[in-house]
């Protein structure tokens, strides 16, 4: 159980703080069951209802500082991930983005750096899966490290991009 206050990791919605944890009087939903009131960092204005007690749910705690500096050290040797044909590419993105865990994350950007650099050597451009994935990955690697450590994304990412390379 989070407490109000907490930053957490809440599936494809990314890093969000726990405003309240409540019965909500809204209609449809089961007035008997707890629910976490978030506010998504991305989207500060809006807010999302999440069940307390749904084991199905993608939900974590944001990682600390020290965890958040050995996953930075460790990505050095972050081998990319192993996609065995072109139609389980997608497949493979997905798994590894559902996974909530950083490190499949860094696999992931690893992966989409080294394609993208190879269709550029064939004059080709990066596919908009790759882009939508590479992204995704970026933007949630880069912001929990960055809430963790209190550097910029930007500087997290000049790291991790330098990690990679």
């Amino acid at each position: 159980m989070f407490d109000i206050g907490d930053y957490i990791v809440y599936g494809h919605n990314g890093i969000c703080r726990v405003l309240d944890i409540t019965h909500p009087d809204i209609s449809g939903v089961d007035t008997d069951r707890l629910y976490y009131v978030l506010m998504p960092e991305k989207t500060k204005g809006s807010r999302l209802f999440c069940p307390a007690d749904d084991d199905n749910i993608s939900i974590r705690r944001v990682i600390n500082e020290q965890e958040a500096k050995e996953i930075i050290s460790a990505s050095k040797g972050v081998e990319p991930l192993v996609i065995e044909n072109d139609r389980m590419r997608d497949v493979s993105y997905k798994n590894a983005m559902k996974s909530s865990d950083l490190m499949q994350w860094i696999k992931v950007i690893k992966t989409l750096l080294i394609r993208k650099k190879e269709r550029e050597n064939l004059g080709k451009k990066i596919t908009a899966t790759d882009e939508r994935y590479l992204k995704l990955a970026q933007e949630g690697l880069y912001s929990e490290l960055a809430l963790a450590t209190g550097l910029g994304k930007e500087k997290i990412q000049e790291i991790i991009l330098s990690n990679c390379g």
